[in-house]
Parts: C-alpha cells; structure tokens; sequence
C-alpha cells in the first residue's frame, strides 16, 4: 500500500505541468507499454480523476495500480482528439480498451479508384490508398452474393479478370498504345460475354463512359438502389420500342436481380430512412453487437461483432469504442445512427462522421436515441439479434466451458485452495427490521447453477431487529452440523463457502465452524460495495479480482442468485404473512370461510381489488361479514399507497 501512495504522489506532482488543453493521454505500465489511451476537454482535470480514484468504472482501480508513467498529447479541439485517440488505440491496442474480441480482417467489397478503369473485387486486405471500400461485411458469403448482383445491374470490371489485369499493367508501365492495342482486339473477355464487364478488353466502352458506371456501382453499393429501378424500365421500354429485344432482355435481367436483392431485404419504414442502427448485448466478460444498415427503408446489410468486454465498461465507453473502431473502417456513412442512448461525446462524434460523408450538399450525421415508433422498433430488434450474435459466438467457441475452467482455476490461485471449487455453495439473509428473516443457500456445481441442490432456510432465532451475524451463524450450524452432512439429500461437502455481506458474515462463519469443529471447507465472505472477498487467512485486506476477470463473473453471478432466491423466499413468506394477519382481524371469519373466499378469488391480490358487491356475489360469506371485509381491505390498500 505505501509503495501505491509513493507512486501515486509521483504521479500527481507530474500532473501539476499537464495542461488543461483537449488531447489525448496514454497510461503506461511499469514495462513502458501503453496500456489505455482515452481523451479529454481538459487533460489535466480528467488524468487526475483517475489518481484521485473519482471514475467510478469497475476497471480503474485494478487500471491505477498497474500505472507507472503516463504521456500526453496536446491538440487543437476535441475533434482532433477523436482522430488520435483512434489512430493510438489502432497502433498500442492497450490491453484497458474494449476492442473486438477476434483480431480477423472483416471481408469488405472495393473499388480500385486509382485504375483509369477501375475494378470491383472482395477482399479483407488493409485498406490502401486510392481505394474505396464498402463493408465491412461479416458474413463472406453476403458479401459475395452482393458483388456478383452488382455487376448484373451495372457491368463493372473485377480485379481477378485477366484480361483487366493485362490492361492496368501496360497502362502501368505507360505503354501509350496500350488502350488503342486493346481497340483492336475485337475478342471479349468471359465476363463481358455474359454481360457482367462493359467490354473495356474489346473496346466497347470509354474511360469516361467507365467512369459513370463506377459512379453507379458506388451507388448502388451505398444503398441507393431505387433510382436504378425508374432508369432501367425506361432504358428497356425504349430498347423494346426500337425493337432491340436482345438488349432489352439483358435490361430486365438486371431489373430482375435488383428485385431479387429488395426481396431478401427486409422493409422497416415506410419512410426513405438512411440509417444505422446500432444494438448491444452485455455480459460480464463480453459484448454483442449487431448493426442493421438500413438504406432507402430496407435492411440492405447487417453485420456482427464481439468485443472483449463487458458489464465491467461502462456503456457508454463500449459504445464509444465501437464507433471509432466500426466507422474507422467503413465508408459507407448514412445520415444518421440510431443507439439506445446518446454518447456523451455526441456532438466531436457527430462531426467526425459528417467529414467522413464528406457531402456535396452539406449533409450532416446525427446521432438519435429515440423514445418510441419504428425506430425504438428497430434498436429493440438489433439489441435482439446481438444477443443472438452473442449466443452464437458462445457455441461456437465452447466459450462457457472455457470461462468456467478459467474461473475455477483462478479462484483457486486467489483463494490459496487446494483445488478448483467444483462445488459452491453461497449464503444470503434477507429480513425487514428482524422479521420474516430467511436465508438462502444455492449450489453450482462445475461452475453452472445446480437448482435441485437449492435449500431455503427459516431463521428460528428470535429477533427483535435485523441480525445478520446470529442468523448467519444459525444457518451454519443447521447446514454443516454433522447431521446434514450425512444426509445425502444435501449433497456432497462443498470446496467453497462464500457468504454475501463480507466481513461480517466471515466472521459469524468462523466462530460457528469452530464450534463445529469444521476446519475442511474453505470460506470466504464477498462485500457488494467493491467486489471485494475477505478470507479468514488473510488480515491484511481483502482480496480483489481482476475487473472483467472470469472468476470474478463467477463469483458475483453465484452472489446474485443467491440474493435472488433469498429474496424471492422473503416476499413469499411476508405476503403469506400479511395476508393472514390482515384477514384475521376480520370478525365472523374464521378459517373456513377465509379459504373459501380466498379460493374464490384466487388470490388475495384479486381479493383486496374487489368490489363490495363482487365479495357479496361470491357467497362465502354472509354479507355483514362481507362489508367488514371490504372495508378492512380497503384501510390495506389506502396504507399500501402512502
């Protein structure tokens, strides 16, 4: 701890030269490594939120104490900044940023625009110069299938053509015979046979006539796919008038392959909607994401990805780190993304996208978090499907077999166990002012909830108020006396004892297992606040799990259930209780006649939203005995409501 504090003043009297500039700072490892980059409106403000411990995201106290040294770098406005912190995270990939889960190149369809006659081709290379791309696409086969459509609405070159290849190289080496030479050779290549080249080998297109239907693929490839339609029914109503039929036919395929294309594409607005739609799915350790390009009101592409963290970054951190690393990589930019909430660096976000439309027109991107319609709609269905995207990655990967083993081993090495705990067993006590106390007790078993070995505990001590220590002490005792032990129906010893509600609740446990003479079973007790586990063995303080870790995931998801187990005992005992108490000061009805009525209406939540007439009608009970009902439960509901 002193060592920390030493490190900690270092860095703070280093911080005093920081200035208070937008920029980008880069926190750096004992070893020199880059290990997160963020940015900032004042740089020096936001670098001592984190040494001051004022960021309350789960990551940065695990984040300051692997912090040695920092630098930073100053820029004109919080745009530059968004650039950099971009270009730093690309370059260092600090291990504290959320970035996809897989390294792959994602496969994208491009355009050569630094050829005279440019090509089309599918490709996952690093994006050149000169070039465009469209994409990116996750599914390979998607992106195939578009390509070869877009060449039957608009014949383009491809790169893996021959012939193509042959031309860009003598224009390459400056042959200035190069395009006359081709003139002359009337023989096409296969794809201009069969009408998915222009027949720039034979000569049967110019480069500026080239350049137009390179324009119209780039088109057609943003989603603009409408205006293709009202061109090709006039060009094939005009071919059939001049009795071209043969050109005509290769004019309604085309008009073909685009309705084929709308048809696989599903319609979400009636409206011209130009958008991206952007939906996440958490988990502790990873996220989903799902965005749904939406063009001219059609779904015209989705794409998928897994980041490498979860419920441990805040949201609006993932969101962020997804933006920079998805619209880095594409172009094609619609005029709004719609997401469940608003980054907060909305507007430096807003600008960045509106340079890379780069409109004619002026057109601005704007972020939406709408409240309700189709496009509330539309983020429900992608947050959907990025749940799915991330179940699918899971079965895929045999990530939770994988996960779990992570996790037992490292709660072994953390916990200074013998072994991995392949059985755990967890504790809560749930209570209001010492009544109704219960305790919940759940299992898992391999690292996966064991419902059937699920116990539920009435604490019998009395209380007067609130005790989690003698509650906690009596559910030992009940649990681990060697009765229980013996009886097969609990199952067999476990190798892990957590008990929620830290300090406290360790210290109840020990002081019964001693009684018990139980010196086998490892305990521990988890405190809610910060994630932190105290250990009987360890007096110099808790022990902390990595933020993000699987064992961490692992301990904090057999908290939760235990919690949710209790509580949901809880209510059912308390609802029990007070529907007891309150009949029971009803006079002339006894037990007979409260199950009566009570079977009549099912519920007693029915039972105290009921009409005086409705309890009269039931005939349970006489109606003398049915008004004081009535009127007892309506003093109930009337308190119920303050």
């Amino acid at each position: 701890m002193e060592e920390l504090q030493e490190k900690l003043d270092r860095i703070k009297r280093q911080l005093a030269d920081v200035p208070a500039s937008p920029g980008v700072y880069l926190w750096k490892d004992a070893e020199g490594q880059v290990i997160y980059v963020g940015k900032a409106k004042q740089l020096r403000a936001r670098m001592r939120q984190y040494v001051n411990f004022q960021d309350e995201r789960a990551k940065i106290p695990l984040l300051v104490d692997a912090i040695d040294s920092f630098e930073y770098i100053v820029t004109q406005n919080e745009h530059e900044s968004l650039v950099l912190e971009k270009n730093l995270i690309n370059e260092h990939a600090p291990f504290f940023n959320a970035d996809f889960k897989d390294d792959k190149s994602y496969p994208f369809i491009a355009l050569t625009l630094g050829d005279v006659f440019p090509a089309i081709k599918y490709t996952r290379e690093k994006h050149k110069p000169g070039t465009r791309y469209f994409g990116p696409y996750t599914d390979s086969r998607s992106a195939r299938m578009m390509l070869d459509a877009v060449r039957r609405v608009v014949p383009i070159c491809a790169n893996s053509c021959a012939e193509w290849r042959r031309l860009n190289r003598k224009m390459e080496q400056g042959d200035p015979g190069a395009l006359l030479s081709e003139n002359g050779n009337l023989r096409p290549c296969f794809d201009s046979h069969v009408g998915l080249g222009p027949g720039v080998c034979c000569g049967q297109i110019t480069p500026e006539q080239y350049r137009l239907n390179v324009q119209r693929v780039a088109r057609f490839l943003d989603g603009h796919r409408e205006e293709f339609l009202d061109e090709l029914e006039e060009e094939m109503l005009e071919a059939a008038s001049e009795l071209d039929f043969e050109r005509a036919g290769r004019v309604k395929e085309r008009i073909q392959a685009i309705n084929a294309l709308s048809d696989k594409q599903h319609a979400v607005s009636a409206r011209n909607l130009n958008a991206d739609v952007i939906g996440l799915f958490r988990e502790e350790t990873i996220a989903g994401v799902h965005v749904f390009m939406v063009r001219e009101g059609r779904i015209v592409n989705s794409n998928e990805f897994i980041l490498n963290k979860g419920r441990d970054v805040p949201d609006d951190d993932l969101l962020h780190a997804f933006l920079l690393r998805y619209y880095d990589t594409t172009t094609s930019i619609p005029r709004e993304v719609i997401v469940r909430e608003l980054p907060e660096d909305e507007q430096v976000m807003e600008e960045w996208l509106t340079q890379k439309l780069g409109s004619a027109h002026g057109a601005k991107v704007r972020f939406t978090a709408p409240r309700k319609g189709e496009k509330l709609e539309l983020v429900d269905l992608a947050e959907k499907n990025a749940q799915h995207t991330l179940l699918r990655y899971k079965v895929r990967t045999n990530y939770e077999d994988k996960r779990i083993n992570d996790a037992l081993l490292q709660l072994e090495s953390a916990l200074a166990l013998d072994e991995p705990p392949r059985r755990i067993e967890c504790f809560d006590i749930s209570t209001i002012h010492g009544s109704y106390t219960v305790a919940s007790m759940v299992v898992f078993t391999n690292g996966k909830p064991d419902k059937n070995q699920y116990r539920r505990f009435k604490i019998k001590t009395p209380l007067t108020e609130a005790n989690d220590f003698l509650s906690m002490q009596e559910v030992m005792a009940r649990r681990y006396s060697d009765e229980r032990m013996a009886d097969e129906r609990f199952g067999s010893k476990p190798d892990l004892v957590i008990l929620d509600g830290g300090k406290p609740q360790l210290t109840a446990a020990v002081e019964m297992f001693e009684e018990l003479g139980r010196t086998d079973i490892a305990l521990c007790g988890l405190a809610k606040r910060d994630e932190e586990i105290f250990v009987p063995w360890q007096e110099t303080g808790p022990i902390v799990l990595p933020g993000g870790s699987a064992s961490l995931y692992l301990v904090k998801q057999v908290r939760d259930e235990a919690h949710r187990f209790a509580i949901t005992f809880h209510r059912e005992l308390r609802g029990k209780g007070m529907t007891a108490s309150i009949l029971d000061g009803v006079a002339g009805l006894g037990p007979v006649r409260k199950k009566a009525l009570l079977k009549a209406f099912k519920s007693f939540k029915n039972l105290k939203s009921a009409t005086l007439e409705e309890i009269k009608e039931s005939r349970c009970v006489p109606e003398e005995v049915a008004e004081e009902v009535y009127l007892v439960l309506q003093q109930y509901n009337k308190q119920s409501n303050t």
